[in-house]
Protein backbone atom coordinates (compact mmCIF):
# COMPACT_ATOMS: atom_id res chain seq x y z
CA UNK A 1 0.00 0.00 0.00
CA UNK A 2 1.24 3.63 -0.68
CA UNK A 3 1.29 5.78 1.97
CA UNK A 4 -1.93 7.78 2.48
CA UNK A 5 -0.28 11.26 2.55
CA UNK A 6 1.90 10.51 -0.54
CA UNK A 7 -1.43 9.17 -2.67
CA UNK A 8 -2.65 13.11 -1.41
CA UNK A 9 0.44 14.26 -2.56
CA UNK A 10 0.56 12.74 -5.84
CA UNK A 11 -2.99 13.05 -6.70
CA UNK A 12 -2.51 16.86 -5.60
CA UNK A 13 0.19 17.19 -7.87
CA UNK A 14 -2.34 15.58 -10.93
CA UNK A 15 -5.04 17.91 -9.56
CA UNK A 16 -3.01 21.04 -9.89
CA UNK A 17 -1.40 20.52 -13.28
CA UNK A 18 1.98 20.03 -12.33
CA UNK A 19 4.10 19.22 -15.60
CA UNK A 20 6.38 16.06 -15.54
CA UNK A 21 9.94 17.09 -15.28
CA UNK A 22 10.43 15.32 -18.44
CA UNK A 23 8.31 17.81 -20.27
CA UNK A 24 10.35 20.58 -18.58
CA UNK A 25 13.80 22.76 -20.15
CA UNK A 26 16.55 22.29 -17.35
CA UNK A 27 15.76 26.26 -16.34
CA UNK A 28 12.22 25.66 -16.03
CA UNK A 29 12.79 22.23 -14.07
CA UNK A 30 15.34 23.87 -11.67
CA UNK A 31 12.77 26.90 -11.10
CA UNK A 32 9.82 24.35 -10.36
CA UNK A 33 11.44 22.21 -7.85
CA UNK A 34 12.96 25.62 -6.39
CA UNK A 35 9.38 26.31 -5.86
CA UNK A 36 7.63 23.49 -4.87
CA UNK A 37 9.99 23.03 -1.90
CA UNK A 38 8.01 25.81 0.07
CA UNK A 39 4.72 23.50 0.04
CA UNK A 40 6.23 20.63 1.03
CA UNK A 41 9.33 21.44 3.18
CA UNK A 42 8.96 22.34 6.53
CA UNK A 43 10.29 25.44 8.51
CA UNK A 44 14.14 25.13 8.74
CA UNK A 45 15.13 24.30 12.64
CA UNK A 46 17.58 26.78 13.97
CA UNK A 47 21.51 26.08 13.93
CA UNK A 48 24.14 27.46 15.59
CA UNK A 49 25.87 28.71 12.29
CA UNK A 50 26.08 28.91 8.99
CA UNK A 51 28.75 29.88 6.18
CA UNK A 52 28.78 30.55 3.35
CA UNK A 53 32.22 29.07 1.74
CA UNK A 54 33.94 28.35 -2.04
CA UNK A 55 36.17 24.73 -2.63
CA UNK A 56 38.14 26.25 -5.19
CA UNK A 57 35.30 27.13 -8.03
CA UNK A 58 32.86 25.13 -5.96
CA UNK A 59 30.54 26.62 -3.32
CA UNK A 60 29.40 25.23 -0.02
CA UNK A 61 27.19 26.23 2.79
CA UNK A 62 28.34 24.59 6.19
CA UNK A 63 25.87 24.58 9.00
CA UNK A 64 26.35 23.34 12.82
CA UNK A 65 23.83 22.09 15.50
CA UNK A 66 22.01 24.32 17.48
CA UNK A 67 24.20 24.21 21.63
CA UNK A 68 27.73 23.97 19.97
CA UNK A 69 30.39 26.58 20.32
CA UNK A 70 32.27 28.01 17.64
CA UNK A 71 35.23 26.36 18.60
CA UNK A 72 33.79 22.87 19.55
CA UNK A 73 35.73 20.55 16.93
CA UNK A 74 32.83 18.22 15.74
CA UNK A 75 32.54 15.50 13.23
CA UNK A 76 31.24 16.49 9.23
CA UNK A 77 28.96 15.26 6.98
CA UNK A 78 29.77 15.93 2.98
CA UNK A 79 26.29 16.30 1.94
CA UNK A 80 25.25 15.72 -2.16
CA UNK A 81 22.21 17.13 -2.99
CA UNK A 82 19.65 15.03 -5.19
CA UNK A 83 18.06 16.30 -8.72
CA UNK A 84 18.99 14.14 -11.40
CA UNK A 85 22.54 16.06 -11.79
CA UNK A 86 20.47 18.23 -12.95
CA UNK A 87 18.18 20.19 -10.43
CA UNK A 88 18.47 21.24 -7.25
CA UNK A 89 21.02 23.40 -5.30
CA UNK A 90 22.63 24.24 -1.84
CA UNK A 91 18.69 25.59 -1.21
CA UNK A 92 16.85 23.17 -2.11
CA UNK A 93 18.43 20.71 0.43
CA UNK A 94 18.86 23.48 3.22
CA UNK A 95 16.06 22.41 5.12
CA UNK A 96 17.68 18.51 4.76
CA UNK A 97 21.29 19.68 6.06
CA UNK A 98 20.54 21.56 8.87
CA UNK A 99 18.07 18.48 10.04
CA UNK A 100 21.00 16.22 9.55
CA UNK A 101 22.80 18.29 11.49
CA UNK A 102 20.13 18.77 14.56
CA UNK A 103 19.73 14.62 14.49
CA UNK A 104 22.98 13.94 13.89
CA UNK A 105 24.93 16.53 16.47
CA UNK A 106 27.56 16.61 13.43
CA UNK A 107 28.53 19.58 11.12
CA UNK A 108 27.26 19.51 7.75
CA UNK A 109 29.03 20.71 4.24
CA UNK A 110 26.21 21.26 1.67
CA UNK A 111 28.25 21.07 -2.15
CA UNK A 112 26.91 22.59 -5.13
CA UNK A 113 28.24 21.18 -7.62
CA UNK A 114 27.79 21.40 -11.62
CA UNK A 115 25.04 20.37 -13.18
CA UNK A 116 24.22 18.96 -16.67
CA UNK A 117 23.78 19.31 -19.59
CA UNK A 118 25.90 22.66 -18.83
CA UNK A 119 28.83 20.22 -17.60
CA UNK A 120 28.34 16.88 -18.37
CA UNK A 121 29.59 13.62 -16.39
CA UNK A 122 31.88 13.21 -14.91
CA UNK A 123 32.08 17.05 -13.63
CA UNK A 124 30.03 16.47 -10.78
CA UNK A 125 31.99 13.77 -9.62
CA UNK A 126 34.90 15.88 -10.40
CA UNK A 127 33.45 18.88 -7.66
CA UNK A 128 32.80 16.36 -5.10
CA UNK A 129 35.80 14.86 -4.70
CA UNK A 130 37.47 17.79 -4.62
CA UNK A 131 34.81 18.95 -1.88
CA UNK A 132 35.60 16.45 0.48
CA UNK A 133 39.28 16.91 0.06
CA UNK A 134 39.04 20.87 0.40
CA UNK A 135 36.93 20.42 4.05
CA UNK A 136 39.43 18.03 5.27
CA UNK A 137 42.15 20.45 4.22
CA UNK A 138 40.60 23.11 6.12
CA UNK A 139 39.77 21.36 8.87
CA UNK A 140 41.04 23.51 11.35
CA UNK A 141 39.39 26.58 10.32
CA UNK A 142 36.10 25.09 9.82
CA UNK A 143 36.15 23.16 13.42
CA UNK A 144 35.98 19.96 12.16
CA UNK A 145 38.02 16.61 12.88
CA UNK A 146 39.29 14.98 9.61
CA UNK A 147 39.38 11.67 10.64
CA UNK A 148 35.75 11.90 11.31
CA UNK A 149 34.33 12.85 7.85
CA UNK A 150 31.24 11.10 6.41
CA UNK A 151 29.67 11.58 2.35
CA UNK A 152 26.18 11.34 2.38
CA UNK A 153 23.22 12.31 -0.24
CA UNK A 154 19.71 11.56 -1.74
CA UNK A 155 19.08 9.82 -5.19
CA UNK A 156 21.71 11.51 -7.60
CA UNK A 157 23.34 12.77 -4.69
CA UNK A 158 23.61 9.40 -3.22
CA UNK A 159 25.19 8.09 -6.59
CA UNK A 160 27.96 10.76 -6.22
CA UNK A 161 28.42 9.52 -2.48
CA UNK A 162 28.85 6.29 -3.60
CA UNK A 163 31.08 7.05 -6.16
CA UNK A 164 33.04 9.76 -4.09
CA UNK A 165 34.04 6.84 -1.50
CA UNK A 166 35.21 4.61 -4.41
CA UNK A 167 37.21 7.17 -5.94
CA UNK A 168 39.08 8.23 -2.25
CA UNK A 169 39.65 4.89 -1.51
CA UNK A 170 40.97 4.09 -5.23
CA UNK A 171 43.22 7.76 -4.50
CA UNK A 172 44.81 6.28 -1.52
CA UNK A 173 43.30 8.84 0.48
CA UNK A 174 42.39 8.80 4.48
CA UNK A 175 39.57 6.95 4.94
CA UNK A 176 36.17 8.34 5.30
CA UNK A 177 33.85 7.06 8.44
CA UNK A 178 30.75 6.50 6.61
CA UNK A 179 28.29 6.86 3.74
CA UNK A 180 25.16 7.91 3.73
CA UNK A 181 22.90 6.95 0.55
CA UNK A 182 19.27 8.01 0.06
CA UNK A 183 17.40 5.75 -2.47
CA UNK A 184 20.74 6.13 -4.51
CA UNK A 185 21.29 5.83 -8.08
CA UNK A 186 23.81 2.98 -8.79
CA UNK A 187 23.30 1.44 -11.79
CA UNK A 188 22.49 3.76 -15.13
CA UNK A 189 21.66 1.00 -17.29
CA UNK A 190 18.02 1.06 -15.43
CA UNK A 191 17.16 -2.19 -15.84
CA UNK A 192 16.15 -3.61 -12.31
CA UNK A 193 12.98 -4.63 -11.97
CA UNK A 194 11.60 -2.04 -10.03
CA UNK A 195 12.23 0.51 -13.06
CA UNK A 196 9.42 -1.56 -14.46
CA UNK A 197 6.77 -2.13 -11.14
CA UNK A 198 7.05 1.42 -10.16
CA UNK A 199 8.32 3.27 -13.77
CA UNK A 200 5.13 5.07 -13.84
CA UNK A 201 2.53 6.90 -11.50
CA UNK A 202 5.24 8.04 -8.19
CA UNK A 203 6.69 10.89 -9.09
CA UNK A 204 10.02 9.82 -10.51
CA UNK A 205 9.51 7.98 -13.50
CA UNK A 206 10.84 6.01 -16.26
CA UNK A 207 10.42 9.30 -18.27
CA UNK A 208 12.34 11.76 -15.73
CA UNK A 209 15.31 8.74 -15.05
CA UNK A 210 15.89 9.04 -18.90
CA UNK A 211 15.87 13.08 -18.57
CA UNK A 212 18.58 13.17 -16.07
CA UNK A 213 20.03 10.87 -17.48
CA UNK A 214 20.19 12.41 -20.84
CA UNK A 215 21.60 16.23 -19.32
CA UNK A 216 24.45 14.08 -17.42
CA UNK A 217 25.90 11.33 -19.76
CA UNK A 218 25.81 11.97 -23.07
CA UNK A 219 27.72 8.92 -24.20
CA UNK A 220 25.33 5.77 -23.18
CA UNK A 221 28.86 4.22 -23.51
CA UNK A 222 29.72 5.61 -20.36
CA UNK A 223 26.63 4.54 -17.91
CA UNK A 224 29.11 1.23 -16.74
CA UNK A 225 31.79 4.02 -16.30
CA UNK A 226 31.67 3.01 -12.19
CA UNK A 227 31.85 6.82 -11.75
CA UNK A 228 28.38 6.73 -13.35
CA UNK A 229 27.20 3.25 -11.83
CA UNK A 230 29.15 2.44 -8.41
CA UNK A 231 27.31 -0.78 -8.68
CA UNK A 232 29.88 -1.68 -11.36
CA UNK A 233 33.05 -0.85 -9.54
CA UNK A 234 35.10 -3.38 -9.60
CA UNK A 235 35.33 -4.25 -5.69
CA UNK A 236 33.52 -2.78 -2.98
CA UNK A 237 35.65 -4.05 -0.29
CA UNK A 238 37.18 -1.20 1.57
CA UNK A 239 34.85 1.73 1.76
CA UNK A 240 33.10 3.21 4.56
CA UNK A 241 30.58 1.98 6.90
CA UNK A 242 27.19 2.68 5.05
CA UNK A 243 23.56 3.39 5.69
CA UNK A 244 21.33 2.82 2.52
CA UNK A 245 18.10 3.49 2.47
CA UNK A 246 15.20 3.16 -0.25
CA UNK A 247 11.49 3.88 -0.74
CA UNK A 248 9.25 0.92 -2.12
CA UNK A 249 7.36 2.68 -4.49
CA UNK A 250 10.68 4.21 -6.28
CA UNK A 251 12.27 3.29 -9.60
CA UNK A 252 15.55 3.02 -7.92
CA UNK A 253 14.09 0.80 -5.34
CA UNK A 254 16.04 -2.48 -6.31
CA UNK A 255 19.22 -1.10 -7.12
CA UNK A 256 19.77 0.76 -3.98
CA UNK A 257 18.89 -2.54 -2.62
CA UNK A 258 21.64 -4.32 -4.77
CA UNK A 259 24.17 -1.96 -3.68
CA UNK A 260 23.74 -2.76 -0.22
CA UNK A 261 24.32 -5.87 -1.08
CA UNK A 262 27.52 -5.64 -2.81
CA UNK A 263 28.72 -3.56 0.17
CA UNK A 264 27.71 -6.28 2.19
CA UNK A 265 28.83 -9.16 0.02
CA UNK A 266 32.04 -6.88 0.44
CA UNK A 267 32.43 -6.90 4.19
CA UNK A 268 31.51 -3.15 4.50
CA UNK A 269 29.44 -3.12 7.60
CA UNK A 270 26.14 -1.89 5.72
CA UNK A 271 22.56 -1.42 7.47
CA UNK A 272 19.91 -1.36 5.03
CA UNK A 273 15.96 0.32 5.61
CA UNK A 274 13.69 0.43 2.85
CA UNK A 275 10.38 2.58 3.58
CA UNK A 276 8.53 0.48 2.07
CA UNK A 277 5.04 2.59 1.25
CA UNK A 278 6.93 5.96 0.14
CA UNK A 279 7.98 7.07 -2.81
CA UNK A 280 11.47 8.50 -4.65
CA UNK A 281 11.90 12.22 -2.98
CA UNK A 282 10.08 11.82 -0.14
CA UNK A 283 13.11 12.52 2.26
CA UNK A 284 12.79 16.48 1.86
CA UNK A 285 8.66 16.48 2.09
CA UNK A 286 8.77 16.46 5.56
CA UNK A 287 5.66 18.91 5.92
CA UNK A 288 3.30 16.71 4.20
CA UNK A 289 4.99 13.33 4.80
CA UNK A 290 5.53 12.62 8.27
CA UNK A 291 7.54 9.64 7.57
CA UNK A 292 10.21 12.08 6.04
CA UNK A 293 10.89 12.91 9.39
CA UNK A 294 10.99 9.49 10.83
CA UNK A 295 13.71 8.68 8.35
CA UNK A 296 15.94 11.85 8.54
CA UNK A 297 16.08 10.72 12.96
CA UNK A 298 16.97 7.22 11.60
CA UNK A 299 19.78 8.72 9.52
CA UNK A 300 20.80 11.16 12.06
CA UNK A 301 21.21 8.56 14.45
CA UNK A 302 23.38 6.25 12.12
CA UNK A 303 25.36 9.36 11.78
CA UNK A 304 25.87 9.99 15.75
CA UNK A 305 26.42 6.58 16.40
CA UNK A 306 29.10 6.20 13.24
CA UNK A 307 30.77 9.83 13.96
CA UNK A 308 30.23 10.68 17.52
CA UNK A 309 29.87 7.05 19.40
Amino acid sequence: MLDPQARALIDLMVAKGVPPTHTLSPADARRFYRDRRAFTQPAPPPVSQVQELRAGTVPLRACRPPGVSESEVLPVLVYFHGGGWTIGDLDTHDVVCRQLAVESGCAVVSVDYRLGPEHRFPAAVDDCVAAVRWVREQAAALKVDPAKVAVGGDSAGGNLAAVVSLALRDAGDPPLAFQLLIYPATDMRAGAPSHTTNGQGYMLTRDSIAYYRGHYIADPAQWTDWRASPLLAASHAGLPPALVLTAGFDPLRDEGLQYADALSTAGVPTQYVCFERQIHGFITMGRVLDEANTALALCGSALRRALRG
